[in-house]
């Protein structure tokens, strides 16, 4: 199994380091880290970012609320198909699409892999069908999906992962990628798990937004704590999942813990070098 960890869109909202802690300029960097794995059953993208026609008519197809205060950049050469095609292969061969949720951010490039099988929570499908409230329809483009033909849903059930509820045997990927259902950024939020030969990745997704809130010592920047709680749809549930993560992440040294959009995060694992070659 050969993991490349991806950039699938860039987003420069106003603040700086009050978002990312970083940056020095009045725009932070923020990333959507996707991933692309390598299996004897084709390839699997976990989360997609932005698409093509997120690129080409983004008005069309997002939110002008979150495309300012995201400050959303839209290139094609990051999304998932330009990547995928850039290392040689094709959109025929991603088989499967793994999704942490369907917000606009990770569900865009869904469209660019027709004869992908797509695979997402069952509450989450719900909560995209009953899309009441102004976040709620901004968040969740159903143009992003629409022609999507093959969708498998999941209910959490079958032997825990860590403590943690888990959806194994996902149909048609190898028993190595797993559900996670980590709600409260969303009502059908999940991470995926991935065994490899030296650990467990886990991507969270959503569930948190900064590196160091899985530290002891929770910290967050102000504008995504701020983004967090807008986002949320269930906020007990949310910080409930987040203290179990640090708490994984406190008691499991064989996993590797990451989110969607740190940019610190990503950049430690695209460099990171292992002599399997898990990190890419």
């Amino acid at each position: 199994m050969h993991i490349h960890h991806l950039n699938c869109g860039c987003m420069c909202p106003l603040g700086g380091a009050l978002f990312d802690g970083f940056s020095r300029s009045l725009t932070a960097q923020l990333v959507c880290h996707c991933l692309l794995v390598e299996t004897n059953q084709g390839l699997v993208l976990i989360d997609t970012g932005f698409g093509l026609q997120d690129v080409t008519s983004p008005y069309q197809r997002l939110s002008p609320f979150f495309i300012h205060v995201n400050g959303i950049r839209f290139n094609r050469k990051d999304t998932a198909i330009a990547q995928v095609e850039q290392l040689g292969f094709s959109a025929r061969d991603v088989r499967h699409i793994v999704l942490t949720h369907l917000d606009f951010d990770h569900a865009g490039g869904l469209e660019d892999f027709p004869e992908a099988t797509v695979h997402v929570m069952q509450p989450e499908m719900e909560a995209v069908r009953d899309r009441h409230g102004f976040i709620t329809r901004q968040r969740y483009r159903p143009q992003q999906w629409d022609e999507v033909r093959q969708w498998r849903h999941y209910t959490a059930s079958g032997e825990p992962w860590f403590g943690f509820e888990a959806v194994r045997q996902l149909e048609g990927l190898p028993p190595e990628i797993l559900f996670i259902p980590l709600a409260g950024h969303t009502k059908g939020h999940a991470g995926i798990a991935i065994q490899t030969s030296n650990g467990w990745l886990l991507h969270a997704g959503d569930a948190y937004f900064y590196r160091h809130e899985m530290d002891a010592q929770y910290r967050c920047t102000p504008g995504l704590r701020a983004y967090q709680t807008l986002m949320e749809v269930n906020r007990a549930m949310r910080l409930y999942n987040q203290n179990r993560l640090r708490e994984l992440v406190r008691d499991r040294h064989d996993v590797t813990l990451f989110c969607s959009h740190d940019a610190v995060e990503l950049n430690d694992l695209q460099n990171a070098k292992t002599t399997t070659g898990t990190y890419v």
